[in-house]
This record gives C-alpha cells, structure tokens and sequence, in this order.
C-alpha cells in the first residue's frame, strides 16, 4: 500500500522560502517519476514539477528559476524547495508518485501555502 505524506507547508511573506516534502512508504523511489502538483481556489491542479526515474527534472514555466525538485532515495523522500514565493504560489500542494506499470498515479493529502503580500 502505497502512503505519501507532505509536510513543510505554511504561510510566508513575498518573497520568502518555503521546503515541502513527501515522504513516502510502500513505493519504490526511482522506479518511476514523481512530481508535485498545486491547486489554487476556483483552479484546476497544475503541474510545478517533475522528476523522472532517471533524475531528470522538468518544471513549470511560472515557477523556473525558484523552485527546485529533488529527491532522497535513502529516505524515501521527495522535496520541494521553493524560493522567491509570490502571492500566485498560494495553492495546497500534492505529491504525485506514478506506477510505471499501470500508469496510476498516486496522491499525498496535500499541504497548504499561503503568500501573502
């Protein structure tokens, strides 16, 4: 049974840092790609970004440059480092894990951020 649990959201100011991260249990990291995902009130969820089985990472045009993806495969653990957070940022945050086999993604309970001005 596949369980991704997020953390590290909050609120901050503009302009400020925030780290999620998704630890996961009963998944095997690298074996396929993961990425986080964000939805904002009245939006349908997004893609911020991906890591692919190989390390291989891609990111949404709005949020190149500040935040950076990245995993830890001893701990089962994929991060989210966000920096120069704008208002727009403002969304719950999901981590996504694929299963390579049937191409079903799993899904955290999400956490939230909040920026404000």
């Amino acid at each position: 049974q596949v369980q991704l649990v997020e953390s590290g959201g909050g609120s901050v100011q503009a302009g400020g840092s925030l780290k999620l991260s998704c630890a996961a249990s009963g998944y095997i990291f690298g074996s396929c790609g993961m990425g986080w995902y964000r939805q904002a009130p009245g939006k349908e969820r997004e893609l911020v970004s991906s890591i692919s089985s190989d390390g291989t990472t891609s990111y949404a045009d709005s949020v190149k440059g500040r935040f950076t993806i990245s995993q830890d495969n001893a701990k089962n653990t994929l991060y989210l480092q966000m920096n120069s957070l704008k208002t727009e940022d403002t969304a719950v945050y999901y981590c996504a894990a694929r299963d390579c086999t049937t191409g079903f993604n799993y899904w955290g309970q999400g956490t939230q951020v909040t920026v404000s001005s």
